[in-house]
């Protein structure tokens, strides 16, 4: 089993989602079993569920009465003064005291409203990012289902491309649905190009040899499952996957042809 392929493919996404039929949960439960590497990418799958669901609690730090205490410069205990003993006009007294207070507590509710605006803001942040992060692993999981039914259509003809003189650990697969006249590259097998370049996928008539360009596999980079689809009218006899300089090329580098594949007749 090509464990790699296993994790690309989209199931374990599906089985963690519950999106699966018995008889496929049954199986990639089994699967799980005997190879490790599947076992423990289910388990980074449903650690990384489990992070979206604690994102979603925040909570209010501990000592938050004692840092408001802290700002009003109320954090040590004030030290009681012996009044002298005679007359005093204690209704000015009583007059300043209360204007403090009163305006120590002003400063303190202030403080507090502020700190409570900044967190309801943080909070909200939090929840937006993670209404996003939601959505996103939703249509993640609706587009490898989708991906899934694509390559397992009854029209579909598979086609294996392997490493060629260049990198010979390569290896590419084409889905080609010969009825819809679509193709499907999975081109997890290939390295990330160079700066400057960009791989080009050709439809190819061996005899004689008749090459026709049918797209480029752009953003390679940053496509995560590195499967792209193309329209593909061509009645195909083998396909190959060559580097070729950005935005392409007229016809193919061989010297750059990094896989190969012919199509079962």
């Amino acid at each position: 089993m090509n464990t790699e392929e296993y994790i690309s493919s989209g199931k374990l996404e599906l089985y963690v989602a519950g999106l699966l039929s018995e008889k496929e949960n049954i199986q990639i439960h089994n699967d799980a079993k005997q190879y490790p590497e599947l076992n423990k990418e289910i388990e980074a799958i449903e650690a990384s569920i489990l992070a979206l669901s604690k994102a979603a609690s925040p909570t209010m730090a501990d000592g938050s009465f004692n840092n408001i205490k802290h700002k009003l410069n109320l954090a040590k205990e004030t030290k009681v003064l012996q009044l002298p003993k005679q007359k005093a006009n204690w209704t000015a007294y009583s007059g300043w005291a209360a204007a403090v207070i009163i305006s120590a507590g002003l400063f303190w509710m202030y403080t507090q409203n502020q700190n409570l605006e900044s967190q309801i803001q943080i909070v909200s942040q939090e929840k937006i990012n993670l209404e996003s992060q939601i959505e996103n692993a939703s249509n993640s999981l609706v587009e490898s289902e989708l991906l899934l039914n694509t390559i397992r259509d009854k029209n579909i003809a598979v086609v294996a491309l392997g490493g060629q003189t260049i990198s010979p650990t390569s290896y590419a697969k084409a889905y080609w649905n010969k009825v819809e006249k679509k193709v499907h590259i999975d081109a997890k097998g290939l390295p990330e190009p160079p700066d400057g370049f960009v791989y080009q996928v050709w439809s190819l008539k061996l005899n004689p040899l008749t090459p026709t360009s049918i797209g480029l596999l752009e953003d390679f980079k940053g496509d995560e499952n590195k499967i792209f689809a193309f329209a593909n009218p061509n009645e195909s006899e083998a396909f190959g996957i060559t580097l070729e300089p950005a935005g392409g090329s007229k016809s193919p580098n061989l010297e750059q042809l990094y896989t190969l594949g012919v199509a079962s007749t």
